[in-house]
């Protein structure tokens, strides 16, 4: 039974780290918002520190991640920004405090390999969610979901795909994040099971061959032929190609698993765009696809 930690409440401690990029520019407004739903707000070491692109040396983040990874009283435990820089520093990481207290884990991006990590090795649930870098730039919506799923309020998402998805229904655990980090983990200690689960991905800056390349690894790994449904969020910010690859990234996908017969949805609100909608990792979920209007529900 995976774990689920203890919803927030009004008066709740939380941290803010940075695991990988370095932060340009300060993030008052997220820690006003999150003052704002009643909490206490505890800035670490690393936030506003540098080395090179990164936010303070690997021993720093280290260190910075691992106190509040061993404090009872931090509750969740948010992630300031992506970037690189997760993946130096996830196996010098002790989670033996969080084993008996878990918390809240949230970020998205870069941070997927600690969701997929936390997921995986320690069977707990997490956030993939819109991270204090761009609240400044995050829709409403997406800021709200990730209140709910903090303080445990129901998660449901309808949409209308401008791709035409596969119909069909399912219900299964939710995992998943950002394609570029799920491929990098494969064959470590942080690869996630996909067999019966409910898979989402998204990824931003990436050539179309280069989309090509990661989504036929998967397949090829067994990955996506025993899933129960895959959800594709945003694919943006295209890098562009000497030589035209011919496909769009929604193309892309779909060529590698349309002879599944599982639900697959498109354009999905998750990934690195302003409305991007909390997902609770290990969460179950029931996912309802029709030719272009779906819906998500996180139980």
């Amino acid at each position: 039974m995976i774990k689920q930690p203890a919803y927030l409440k009004k008066g709740d401690k939380i941290a803010i780290v940075s695991p990988a990029k370095k932060l340009p520019k300060r993030i008052d407004l997220a820690v006003e918002l999150f003052k704002q739903w009643g909490l206490e707000v505890i800035i670490g070491e690393s936030v506003y520190a540098h080395h090179h692109q990164f936010a303070g040396n690997d021993a720093l983040r280290t260190r910075d991640i691992q106190s509040f990874l061993d404090d009872p009283s931090i509750k969740a435990i948010i992630a300031a920004r992506g970037g690189y820089g997760t993946i130096r520093i996830i196996d010098e990481l002790d989670f033996t405090a969080f084993q008996e207290n878990p918390k809240w884990i949230v970020g998205f991006s870069d941070i997927t390999v600690l969701l997929s990590h936390v997921y995986t090795r320690l069977n707990t649930q997490s956030i993939h969610g819109q991270m204090p870098y761009t609240f400044d730039q995050a829709s409403p919506e997406s800021l709200e979901s990730l209140r709910k799923a903090l303080f445990g309020e129901p998660l449901h998402y309808e949409y209308t795909s401008a791709f035409k998805n596969r119909p069909g229904h399912a219900e299964g655990q939710l995992i998943g994040g950002n394609l570029t980090l799920l491929v990098m983990v494969q064959g470590s200690l942080s690869e996630m099971d996909y067999e019966d689960k409910i898979l989402f991905i998204e990824d931003v800056g990436e050539s179309e061959s280069s989309i090509d390349r990661m989504i036929r690894m998967l397949k090829r790994s067994g990955k996506l032929s025993k899933l129960k449904g895959l959800i594709v969020g945003a694919f943006n910010e295209i890098e562009e190609e000497k030589i035209p690859f011919g496909q769009t990234p929604e193309e892309v996908i779909w060529d590698a698993v349309q002879e599944y017969d599982y639900p697959v949805c498109f354009n999905f609100p998750i990934g690195h765009i302003e409305d991007n909608k909390a997902m609770v990792l290990g969460r179950n979920v029931v996912l309802k696809v029709g030719e272009n209007g779906n819906s998500l529900h996180q139980l």
